[in-house]
């Protein structure tokens, strides 16, 4: 405890202290603080219990301390320039998170605006299959846009930890075809097939963060791939699992890529 005193007060004044000083001779050890800048980064102590540090081995130690100080002041400005560089990529990425973000708001809003002013303005002008097709692309938008707001809440739950899972057992095929019933609108003409090696498979799944899964990976595919491509589910048991699988014949991701991406805002 006193040793740990004499070091405590070399940190605390920016002097050496200790046996073979004017300061606090009765430590059993002679201690330098390493100072870079102005500012104490650690102390160096030396035991002196057999024999007094000669002058000459303390001025040995002053030189290693500066080396050692000039070390870590450089390991620290790396370590800050890291960081700033992190940060303005991380920025970055986040700014063409938001332009992505409001780009893909702005297109179902601007078509459920135009067609529920059409309602408005020319309802009674149109036919009750028109009215009907526009109450359809309503709420289609609606319900894309309901998706995407589920999807920045679930990334801000799983990024703080507050993420629930609500557990049942759920018929896979109930879940499959609740989530495809969301996107079959937005098809160009794109072909989904769906097999199962079970049509009475089941799974202990929070179907609804399922069928959150599956919207968006479809999704991307018909985003993705041109016209008229084939988008295929299947799932199987394997052991105590159930595999689901989608696969696309799109270009796919390319190799250098694939491990970023379950990277926040690549």
């Amino acid at each position: 405890k006193e040793e740990e005193a004499v070091a405590h007060w070399v940190f605390q004044n920016k002097k050496a202290a200790g046996n073979g000083t004017d300061t606090l001779v009765g430590a059993k050890g002679f201690y330098m603080p390493v100072v870079s800048q102005g500012r104490v980064l650690g102390v160096i102590g030396v035991s002196c219990v057999e024999e007094m540090l000669p002058p000459k081995r303390r001025a040995f130690l002053k030189m290693i301390v500066s080396q050692v100080a000039m070390a870590l002041e450089r390991q620290r400005l790396s370590d800050e320039q890291g960081k700033a560089r992190l940060e303005t990529e991380k920025e970055k990425m986040r700014s063409n998170f938001l332009r992505a973000i409001s780009h893909d708001l702005r297109t179902p809003l601007t078509s459920i605006s135009g067609n529920s002013g059409m309602l408005m303005q020319q309802g009674d002008n149109l036919s009750a299959d028109q009215k009907q097709k526009l109450y359809e692309d309503i709420y289609d938008d609606s319900v894309w846009l309901y998706n995407l707001v589920e999807n920045l809440l679930s990334v801000t739950k799983i990024e703080n930890g507050s993420m629930e899972l609500k557990q049942q057992p759920e018929l896979l095929e109930d879940v499959i075809s609740e989530a495809l019933s969301h996107i079959r609108r937005r098809l160009r003409g794109h072909k989904i097939q769906v097999h199962l090696e079970d049509e009475f498979l089941m799974a202990w799944m929070d179907a609804k963060l399922i069928m959150q899964v599956i919207m968006n990976i479809v999704d991307n595919a018909i985003k993705y791939t041109p016209e008229d491509s084939h988008i295929d589910i299947s799932a199987k048991k394997l052991g105590d699992r159930i595999y689901i699988n989608i696969a696309d014949d799109g270009q796919g991701i390319p190799d250098d890529r694939k491990e970023k991406v379950f990277d926040l805002f690549y």
